[in-house]
């Protein structure tokens, strides 16, 4: 792994887990087209690591108050709003201990990826032409978070993304766009970091080298301006420009597929 690939893998990491195209997606094509070794397991904890600091560093403010208010009152507002969150986790939780690992070497060919980008790019244009944007999600209620925590889980499948499938199924249920891309930000914390930390598991000290570290700081880096940049565009721009990116990128899958 040289030092322009760490950068470059880390760039797509922290871009591409945020936004609605699919991170799985892109780290599995990437190494494809610019013509280099996949770098592993071993990067990728490198790369989870940065988004969850990403994320963690943006909502910052939110998770405190979360944190501190339901530690004072379970019962009270803070602490139903943290229930709320932790209920959306748990269908992306079991289904991923249940089926990442099968699900990533099955959806590794290019073939499947481009397809999953191409099909669900219908499912956004289509959320964001149906969604009639009138709640937050903190009002929702206990069935419509459910819902979305499922959708979430269908994330385990390269080509899907987590962001997407999630601020499409709050738009279809009512929510504003601004509060599904909090949402779908704030189900990331935790899911992003349990990925780093089942992942940690496999890392031995020798490991944590320069080009390590160097993936971890532009994942961050890169993601803190993502998610930054998208929660400002997307009252404005929806879901269809990443909708039309998506489906580029699945018919260049498809032809490398060839």
């Amino acid at each position: 792994m040289t030092v322009a690939q760490s950068a470059l893998l880390g760039a797509i990491q922290g871009l591409t887990e945020f936004l609605p195209v699919s991170s799985s997606a892109h780290l599995a094509l990437a190494p494809r087209f610019f013509s280099f070794p996949d770098p592993g397991l071993t990067f990728d904890v490198a790369l989870h690591l940065g988004t969850f600091l990403a994320i963690l560093l943006y909502y910052r403010d939110i998770w405190t108050t979360l944190l501190l208010g339901a530690a004072r009152d379970p019962r009270g507002e803070e602490g139903r709003k943290l229930g709320l969150l932790v209920l959306a986790t748990l269908p992306a939780v079991v289904v991923g201990l249940l089926f990442e690992k099968s699900a990533e070497e099955a959806f590794r060919d290019p073939r499947r990826i481009g397809a999953c980008l191409i099909a669900f790019s219908a499912v956004m244009v289509w959320a964001q032409r149906s969604a009639a944007q009138k709640t937050t999600w903190r009002a929702a209620g206990v069935r419509s978070i459910l819902l979305i925590g499922a959708a979430q889980a269908l994330a385990v499948m390269p080509g899907v993304s987590r962001s997407g499938a999630t601020i499409s199924a709050a738009l279809l249920l009512g929510v504003t766009a601004p509060e599904a891309a909090e949402l779908s930000f704030l189900l990331a914390t935790p899911i992003v970091a349990g990925a780093a930390v089942l992942k940690l598991r496999h890392l031995g000290v020798a490991d944590v080298n320069g080009t390590f570290l160097l993936g971890i700081a532009v994942s961050a880096v890169t993601g803190f301006a993502a998610v930054k940049a998208f929660i400002r565009f997307l009252p404005k721009g929806g879901l269809k420009p990443y909708a039309y990116y998506r489906v580029a990128l699945g018919l260049a899958a498809l032809f490398l597929a060839r």
